[in-house]
């Protein structure tokens, strides 16, 4: 019985942190992907209440999203040079 309470009070102590660990997990990959979709990055710290998670994340989802351009991609006027046979 002594055994018991001393796992429960270290499991109550750890209770907190893992849930904190655990959002912040969840909250920081949404909060990307929102501010790359042209959502409010706030709208990331909604995904660890129930429920109202997976509404937001359908709005998301079928909403219409913000196009940047490709940062990555050559220029319009690029030609890569090859074989001048």
């Amino acid at each position: 019985m002594d055994a018991a309470v001393h796992i429960y009070h270290a499991v109550k102590g750890i209770l907190p942190f893992a849930i904190f660990f655990l959002a912040v997990v969840v909250v920081v990959p949404y909060w990307v992907i929102y501010k790359k979709a042209g959502f409010a990055p706030w709208l990331s710290f909604l995904m660890v209440v129930p429920v109202v998670n997976v509404v937001v994340l359908y709005f998301v989802a079928f909403s219409s999203w913000q196009r940047r351009p490709n940062v990555y991609s050559a220029p319009a006027s690029y030609t890569p040079l090859g074989p001048t046979n």
